[in-house]
């Protein structure tokens, strides 16, 4: 069943995505008409969480295998990260959002980092207060970048600071806001990143942007609690791209070391060349077995945050060094801007970063440290 499911989601992917993806590049967004074409197929409703996830992880992994982080990030911040709070939180009064999500009518995206706050949002600079003039309403005042399909969004799951006296932690007293941005006194402007080109990356600016209250996500004031929840997610999901981004990556480097000939033989010819692509793949089998153990553990309700940064950690570093390794045995035609080997490199670079840099994974596993060594049972006396 599974393999049936990933040659149909593989084969979806190289209809829809792989012919327009250097357009989506060049132009820096995916177009709308692929967003629909990838919900009447059931792309964006993969299932989130229980044994649905299993089908869910498999389309992240094969997002990755696109080769396009650009278009991974966008669809899976669309269908994945942003969906995981609407399906956690959202009230019965607005599932709509999700169904018109899954059915690609609506792009969505994450507004949490801003400029000055990423990995730690206690500076948080977003305001949401309530309008005097109508109670039923916040206003939404603030910047947040980047923001991954910023340039075509129409509803944002935007963390706003509902405090309402000063505080010297903004992420204690925040919440979660679904900001339709359709005819919203919002601008948009495109963020000229190193990578991720397709991802319709942008800084979104708020000025007193109307949201009914009946748009708050979850519980007042306790947005801290709802991204601890889906942090851990949003952290498996980045993983699984990752993990498809490598394997995408050291099939076509061993296309190369094959074909590639350099003093009347192929580079596979020379040992060192052959170790250092075996050395990636064993790395990369191992990473496919702890995320199968990661997979399985979100599945049932298990999954940690020990577990969920470790992932992270591997799977991001090692499409790095895999990247290099592309980048490098294509010599100076991989080296061009518009070469798969380059593109490839770039991307790598955002991955790390998104979701919570590697240092930070690093903070989030000693927490973890003492329960991750007691799993493997106490020392021999």
């Amino acid at each position: 069943m599974s393999a049936e499911f990933r040659e149909t989601v593989r084969a979806a992917l190289a209809e829809i995505v792989l012919p327009y993806a250097d357009q989506w590049e060049r132009q820096g967004r995916m177009d709308r008409a692929a967003w629909l074409e990838l919900g009447a197929r059931g792309l964006l409703h993969a299932g989130l969480t229980g044994t649905d996830f299993l089908c869910g992880a498999i389309v992240l992994e094969e997002l990755g295998r696109t080769g396009y982080a650009g278009v991974r990030a966008a669809v899976a911040v669309h269908a994945f990260m942003a969906a995981y709070y609407l399906e956690r939180f959202a009230t019965p009064e607005q599932r709509h959002y999700l169904e018109d999500l899954r059915a690609g009518r609506l792009i969505v995206g994450l507004a949490i980092s801003e400029p000055e706050a990423g990995s730690d949002l206690r500076t948080l600079t977003t305001v949401a207060r309530e309008n005097c003039d109508a109670p039923t309403e916040y206003l939404v005042s603030g910047t947040k970048s980047p923001i991954a399909n910023g340039l075509d969004a129409d509803i944002l799951i935007t963390l706003a600071n509902t405090a309402t006296r000063p505080t010297s932690n903004a992420l204690a007293c925040s919440s979660l806001l679904i900001v339709d941005l359709r005819d919203a006194p919002v601008t948009r402007t495109p963020l000229p990143m190193l990578g991720w080109h397709s991802a319709g990356l942008a800084t979104i600016e708020f000025a007193e942007v109307g949201v009914p209250a009946g748009n708050l996500l979850g519980r007042r004031d306790r947005a801290m609690l709802h991204l601890m929840a889906a942090l851990d997610f949003e952290r498996l999901a980045a993983s699984l791209l990752a993990l498809g981004g490598v394997g995408h990556c050291l099939e076509l480097t061993l296309a190369q070391v094959r074909a590639r000939v350099i003093d009347a033989d192929p580079l596979v010819a020379r040992q060192a060349i052959r170790h250092r692509l075996t050395a990636l793949t064993g790395e990369l089998s191992v990473l496919t077995t702890y995320l199968d153990r990661a997979v399985r553990s979100h599945a049932i309700g298990e999954l940690d945050t020990y577990t969920a940064a470790t992932a992270k950690l591997m799977s991001t570093e090692l499409a790095a060094a895999a990247a290099r390794a592309c980048l490098q045995f294509h010599g100076a035609r991989g080296y061009r801007a518009d070469a798969a080997p380059a593109r490839i490199y770039r991307d790598a670079a955002g991955a790390i970063l998104a979701a919570g840099p590697s240092e930070l994974m690093h903070e989030l596993m000693f927490t973890g440290i003492d329960e991750a060594l007691n799993t493997y049972g106490p020392s021999p006396a």
